[in-house]
């Protein structure tokens, strides 16, 4: 049964790939001076009306240009089910994959300019040629060879990070730094080397490099800290009949760097004048200039041009990159968790300006385009092009991909029978995604259980040997199949990189 390799995670594919797809599909007006006055008078209005259509209950912004900051302001409420609380400068935010430019802010001073070209430790994957001389520019820009979001589905299932780390090592690889694949594990790998290396935990190490330092008060690599925050944003996402509600709780810790920081628009704020400071603010210097730099600038081809005369999109260190039709640089990333959040952070260096916005709903386009909408206004004197539908549509794409081509819920109108269920239970084993069992269920019909803890799966006859569940968690594709086959069985959506099927142990 065909599936697609491609598959979300916190970033929902690099930053969206706007600066690749929608971006580059804009028209190209007479570019004028950068106006950041008349952004900033519509901004506001830009925000309302973004939520009024999404429903997105609340958003946090926050600009700074030319070392201000210049708009700093709260939207909406922190969570549905308790409307009095609003949503302010120092509400703080699950950051999802704008997480990976601020991990790279860390690495940047771990490990200086040089450094980042340095094989690192403790790496383990396929190819041991590959493992010895990976580095952390490697991993951080995604050209390790690894698959799409590699170990995301070992997350969903309940996997630590140790396991999911240690478990790299079964992914196919494609050639090495000749080939991109956003990867959340791969990401996380290089920064647990690195904090190894330095003989702190990863979230100490950021804490000591970069949060504190930069007197980023509320910012965090832990999910304890989040959770614990009195004025947080609880994650929604939308139901049924429209509605936004705090339905789940995602706990990022296996993918720190990757997706797991917290913060709100003050400190965010903070981080963007060091950013367009050359890791300086208010006259310290905090981060190393050098390897800063070495963040912003073109480390892989994330996506080759779509036609002729097109850019092609770039990837830093845990950056989007691109240049514009006047040759400026400008960095972005987006960062979105199907559970319930979605941020864009996006500098223009030349300018000397930045914008991140901050939402507690589920990837419906708001950050992006409200990020969209301003620098066209400050550029063109207004958008260019209604963004939202644009983004919104990109979101409900990657959304749709890695679905199965069969629809699970219709079955064959005349099904073979399934064979009795001894035929089917059982334990199974698999090299990746470790021990599976069937069983019968206790009100008939069969169970599939996954993961450490493990997690049950009620499946259902669909035809002959193949059954099919509903998938859960953050990557979750609707119904997927199992098919039973000489005491093998494989589970569909588990197969994209063929390591989803399990076997029984000889007798």
């Amino acid at each position: 049964m065909p599936y697609s390799s491609r598959r979300r995670g916190p970033a929902l594919a690099a930053g969206l790939a706007l600066a690749a797809g929608v971006v580059a599909a804009a028209p190209s007006p007479d570019p004028g001076d950068f106006d950041v006055g008349r952004a900033l008078d519509t901004l506001d209005a830009q925000v309302q009306d973004g939520m009024r259509r999404t429903g997105v209950p609340g958003v946090a912004v926050a600009v700074v240009h030319d070392d201000k900051v210049v708009h700093l302001k709260g939207y909406g409420v922190r969570s549905t089910d308790s409307p009095g609380g609003k949503v302010g400068p120092d509400t703080v935010f699950q950051l999802a994959s704008v997480s990976k430019p601020v991990a790279s802010t860390v690495v940047a001073q771990a490990l200086g300019a040089d450094g980042l070209d340095d094989p690192l430790k403790g790496i383990s994957l396929k190819d041991p040629w590959v493992s010895s001389h990976v580095t952390a520019a490697d991993l951080l820009s995604h050209r390790s060879g690894l698959p799409d979001h590699s170990g995301d589905l070992l997350e969903d299932l309940g996997y630590d990070q140790a396991y999911i780390l240690s478990h790299l090592r079964h992914e196919p690889l494609s050639p090495f730094r000749s080939s991109y694949a956003y990867t959340n594990f791969g990401f996380t790998a290089a920064a647990e080397a690195v904090a190894t290396a330095k003989g702190v935990p990863w979230d100490k190490l950021s804490d000591d490099l970069l949060y504190k330092p930069a007197g980023m008060t509320h910012t965090s690599s832990r999910f304890s800290d989040y959770e614990k925050a009195a004025d947080r944003a609880l994650t929604h996402v939308k139901t049924p009949d429209g509605t936004w509600k705090p339905r789940y709780v995602r706990n990022p810790d296996a993918q720190t760097a990757a997706g797991g920081v917290s913060s709100n628009a003050r400190d965010m704020a903070r981080w963007l004048r060091l950013q367009l400071g050359g890791g300086k603010i208010d006259g310290k210097q905090v981060i190393n200039s050098e390897g800063l730099a070495a963040t912003h600038v073109p480390h892989s081809i994330s996506q080759p041009p779509g036609e002729a005369n097109a850019q092609p999109s770039f990837y830093g260190l845990g950056w989007n990159v691109r240049y514009d039709d006047r040759g400026r640089l400008r960095l972005s990333h987006a960062g979105g968790f199907a559970l319930g959040a979605n941020t864009n952070v996006t500098l223009v260096p030349a300018e000397k300006l930045a914008i991140v916005v901050l939402t507690n709903g589920a990837p419906v386009g708001l950050p992006d385009s409200v990020a969209l909408n301003f620098l066209d206004t400050a550029e063109y004197g207004k958008p260019s092009r209604d963004w939202l539908p644009l983004v919104g549509k990109v979101y409900e794409q990657q959304f749709s991909e890695g679905r199965s081509e069969t629809d699970y819920a219709k079955p064959p109108a005349d099904p073979r029978p399934a064979r009795a269920d001894s035929a089917y239970t059982g334990a199974y084993t698999n090299p990746f995604y470790g021990r599976a069992t069937v069983t019968a269920g206790p009100n008939g019909g069969l169970v599939l259980r996954l993961g450490p803890k493990p997690m049950d799966f009620p499946l259902t006859h669909y035809d002959g040997d193949t059954f099919s569940f509903e998938t859960v968690g953050e990557n979750a594709v609707g119904r997927t199949g199992v098919t039973f086959t000489d005491g093998r069985m494989r589970v569909e959506y588990l197969d994209a990189n063929g390591l989803g099927t399990f076997e029984k142990p000889a007798r």
